[in-house]
């Protein structure tokens, strides 16, 4: 079983999160446009404030943004840390096929 004590994979968890459009727009605005409220949030998806605070919570758990205090209010951070993982995965992965296809061009 992972740690998240789902016994998925870290990764089938971190593409399953990503897997969502509303998710992952959400966490391109927080890198791009930095820390925001869920209410800042919401006036750029065509959803409810709870629905966004649902999302954030899901991204939370996956270790992608960071709930902060500010006062009254609770920005959220993007933490893309974890993206590194599925990056490496990708590279990995790409790096792979590379290799099968030069070998595939030189049986020619």
């Amino acid at each position: 079983m992972s740690a998240s004590g789902t016994g998925r994979r870290p990764l089938d968890e971190l593409f399953s999160v990503l897997a969502d459009p509303t998710r992952r727009a959400v966490l391109e605005r927080l890198v791009h446009d930095g820390p925001q409220t869920a209410t800042e949030l919401v006036a750029h998806f065509p959803t409810t404030r709870q629905a966004i605070v649902k999302h954030l919570r899901v991204l939370a758990d996956a270790g992608l943004v960071r709930p902060e205090r500010d006062g009254r209010e609770v920005r959220y951070i993007a933490t893309t840390a974890r993206l590194a993982d599925a990056v490496n995965w990708l590279l990995d992965t790409s790096q792979a096929w590379d290799r099968r296809l030069d070998r595939l061009r030189q049986q020619r």
